[in-house]
């Protein structure tokens, strides 16, 4: 895997959105859901980036390769 660029919250949830995901909660974390697919995604909501770990993480809860994810 490629080193991933850091991306802010906003980012992250927008191409959540684009993979078919819904906010079901929010709060400190929000909650993103698929109910197609039954996968359910905390994403931590604060002002600064996400670390690359937990994108890392999500990335990989998604089921899209990384370069997927990146370019939605």
């Amino acid at each position: 895997m490629s080193k991933l660029a850091m991306m802010s919250y906003r980012d992250v949830a927008s191409k959540l959105r684009r993979a078919g995901f819904i906010c079901e909660r929010t709060n400190k974390h929000d909650v993103y859901v698929h109910k197609e697919k039954n996968i359910t995604i905390p994403l931590p909501h604060h002002p600064s980036d996400i670390p690359r770990g937990t994108l890392r993480t999500i990335i990989r809860e998604t089921g899209l390769s990384p370069e997927t994810f990146m370019s939605l």
